[in-house]
């Protein structure tokens, strides 16, 4: 009998009657990270990584019925073992291992395979089957080294002040937000959203160590906003505060950035290719470490990436999901023609 089975509100383990990151409320929710398309209000109880827990109660309710494990720690329901390990894609993110009378299935959630610094790093664990992320699972997904991407993010940022222009990136309040502050201190005065601002200390009181950033209040002068680095969520893009800056130029962080055509589709004036996710190599080398004799393939280009992965000899499977939205991320979006062409020629 297999261990989990794929329903309306999400991932079920009738054995251990538990759901893994479920799209509507159930009684016991196994949660890998703390991103919105993964944890929702609702649930009587859930259990998360000892980072996530803090996060998750000030995201969404400090009263939620939260228990919480390290990685690497286990606790048992129903017969079913439950395992947490690093997922690497944002703080507290955590792949779930569960056994269950010699069966060993692994829930990924998100993940990427580079150390980001701040994140543990992605472990790949065996398993008789894995679910697996397919956000970027195209070949033209193949991310440049990090510190190639923030260099150029400094260089970018040091031509702005250069000509008195404002550096405004768009990156998601948790995970890329805390990337860029740690990776661009020392640079310039980094100065960050309220809601970055909110995650920063519970991340911080988590023990977490993060270099400084400033909130954005009144008192802080559009000058001095000018002379550094402001770090907004997407949601603020297109408001009436980012067009009242001294001359403000946007830099969106985001994987869909690897596409030129995507950045002019965004209207911004700069695009670098910062994920959290596994690029289309990362993908292949964390299932293959793996050794699954079944992947499932979930949120993103999923028939493409199975379809390969089947190609390739190992036995994959589409799975539907209800919700696919990244927390905030507004710039996923389906890719027009002209990208879906320059996709079609680089997987053949």
């Amino acid at each position: 009998m297999a261990l989990i089975k794929f329903t309306k509100r999400g991932i079920y383990c009738k054995q251990g009657d538990f759901y893994v990151d479920p799209w509507w409320p159930v009684d016991y929710a196994v949660t890998t990270h703390g991103h919105a398309d993964h944890v929702r209000f609702g649930n009587k109880n859930y259990l998360c990584h000892s980072l996530t827990k803090p996060i998750i109660k000030s995201r969404i309710s400090p009263d939620l019925n939260v228990q919480s494990l390290p990685y690497g720690e286990s606790i048992t329901r129903n017969g079913v073992k439950i395992t947490f390990f690093p997922a690497g894609h944002i703080i507290g993110s955590a792949q779930v291992r569960l056994e269950y009378k010699g069966e060993i299935c692994v829930i990924s959630g998100d993940y990427k395979i580079e150390d980001d610094g701040i994140s543990t790093p992605f472990e790949p664990i065996k398993c008789h089957s894995f679910v697996s992320e397919s956000t970027f699972g195209l070949p033209i997904y193949k991310w440049q080294a990090q510190n190639v991407v923030f260099s150029n993010i400094q260089n970018w940022v040091q031509n702005n002040i250069a000509h008195k222009k404002t550096s405004v990136l768009i990156a998601y309040s948790l995970g890329k937000a805390q990337r860029l502050i740690k990776n661009l201190h020392g640079v310039a005065p980094i100065y960050v959203h309220n809601s970055i601002a909110n995650l920063n200390e519970v991340i911080f009181k988590a023990g977490v160590a993060l270099p400084l950033s400033e909130r954005i209040t009144p008192e802080i002068s559009k000058d001095q906003l000018q002379n550094g680095i402001v770090i907004v969520p997407p949601a603020m893009r297109d408001s009436r505060w980012m067009k009242s800056l001294h001359h403000p130029v946007t830099g969106i962080c985001s994987g869909w950035m690897q596409v030129r055509a995507h950045r002019r589709w965004q209207s911004a004036d700069a695009g670098f290719a910062l994920s959290d996710h596994a690029d289309f190599p990362g993908l292949l080398q964390a299932i293959r470490q793996t050794e699954a004799e079944k992947v499932y393939v979930t949120h993103g280009f999923t028939s493409a990436f199975a379809r390969y992965l089947n190609q390739i000899g190992t036995r994959a499977e589409v799975v539907s999901t209800h919700f696919g939205q990244e927390d905030d991320e507004e710039n996923k979006v389906d890719l027009n023609k002209a990208e879906q062409s320059s996709a079609k020629k680089e997987e053949a």
